[in-house]
């Protein structure tokens, strides 16, 4: 009993990672390039053609002060420079939602479902009701939406719409390797793993928590992003190429942001740029590997560079990171929710259970990876063996870890 009310306390937690869609901010001209960083050197200038971070795109509606070159460590072990970027909540002047709509008359966001009759789906009457047919009961008999805010309170239904409010203090600091490495292995994205940081200076992430998993539903707007518990958005998709998504799909719905399908959108979290779904000639690239990567020409760097691409079906992210990351790359000032630091991290709707974040140092594992095995494999109803195959541990190690 004790390990089922762990799991389920792990669910609720891992059911609450959410953000906000919303305008994408401007891209610095030249005169406020000038102003937030020094002239590039040569050897400045020739990293960036190679296709490495270049952190005068970052929005600087977005900044809470300049970006800085620091030193860093790579998960390899070895030093290496990093770009230092410290993030709003959310840019400035962005619109968000909808996200959970209240009655069943009714349009919000989108949700991908895994279940029976799977698929990209608008999240209104004719899903939801789908949902109750499967057994999933969204709604009451008024057809209002049992809605919650995570950010204050945790689900009591068995089945709720998550939305969050924002914490408009929330500062977030991430750390992009200017150079980027090659890894010996490519680093999976499961659940709520790291991708990158767009352009905008919004962070991105990979697959929300399943309804299978959680009976909540974290919805998304129709850029694919929603507010995390601590109190900032991210991105769950490629924003600015997820209308070719919706058309692939046959998805009534359109993000408001502009869609431009050979543009640069983000930098991966190993330093990799990463593309929409068409390559600088306008087609679609048929050399991807499994991370939806390749060498080619870019608009940025017309010699040919490694690069990513969205894919047109959601979520349209790389499904795994060809790089090395930097340590600690990721952490904000909330008190709950993905990257919270110190005790302050727990509270309604927090990223972990009290004493998770001991077990994945036991086991030598992040958070992040312990919490995707767990979802990954069976939640509530959890294959500890198979959990362990996927974290390099044994069973008996796993199972010691976990907090009672």
């Amino acid at each position: 009993m004790k390990t089922r009310l762990l799991y389920d306390s792990i669910l609720i937690s891992m059911a609450v990672t959410l953000t906000a869609c919303s305008q994408l901010a401007e891209q610095y001209s030249v005169a406020a390039a000038n102003e937030t960083s020094q002239t590039l050197s040569v050897s400045e200038a020739d990293r960036i053609a190679n296709g490495s971070v270049d952190m005068t795109r970052i929005s600087q509606d977005a900044l809470v002060k300049a970006p800085e070159t620091v030193d860093c460590t790579l998960e390899n072990g070895a030093a290496a420079k990093c770009a230092k970027i410290v993030v709003k909540h959310q840019p400035d002047n962005l619109k968000i939602g909808p996200f959970c709509p209240e009655t069943l008359d009714d349009k919000g966001g989108v949700w991908n479902w895994d279940g029976e009759e799977s698929g990209l789906y608008r999240i209104d009457e004719k899903f939801l009701t789908m949902l109750e047919t499967q057994g999933y009961q969204f709604y009451d008999a008024d057809g209002k939406v049992n809605i919650v805010d995570v950010r204050t309170t945790q689900p009591t239904e068995n089945n709720a719409c998550l939305s969050a409010s924002s914490d408009e203090s929330v500062e977030m600091t991430i750390l992009l390797p200017l150079s980027p490495v090659k890894a010996d292995q490519a680093t999976s994205l499961g659940t709520v793993a790291k991708v990158g940081l767009a352009l905008d200076g919004v962070p991105i992430f990979a697959d929300a928590p399943s309804v299978l998993q959680t009976g909540h539903m974290p919805a998304l707007d129709t850029c694919g992003g929603h507010i995390d518990p601590g109190g900032w958005y991210h991105w769950h998709a490629t924003s600015t190429d997820i209308n070719s998504v919706f058309e692939h799909e046959h998805v009534d719905a359109s993000c408001a942001l502009e869609q431009k399908a050979d543009a640069l959108f983000a930098y991966a979290f190993d330093g990799y740029p990463i593309y929409g779904s068409v390559d600088s000639d306008g087609k679609i690239p048929t050399d991807l590997d499994a991370c939806n990567g390749h060498t080619g020409a870019t608009l940025e760097n017309p010699k040919g560079g490694y690069h990513y691409h969205a894919s047109t079906e959601f979520p349209n992210l790389p499904s795994c990171l060809s790089g090395v990351v930097a340590k600690d790359n990721f952490t904000t000032t909330a008190k709950q929710g993905i990257g919270a630091q110190g005790p302050g991290a727990g509270g309604p709707g927090q990223g972990l259970p009290p004493g998770f974040d001991t077990a994945a140092t036991t086991l030598g594992v992040s958070e992040t990876e312990l919490l995707s095995a767990i979802m990954k494999n069976g939640g509530r109803e959890l294959d500890t063996a198979a959990a362990a195959k996927d974290l390099g541990v044994t069973e008996a190690a796993l199972k010691a870890a976990l907090p009672n």
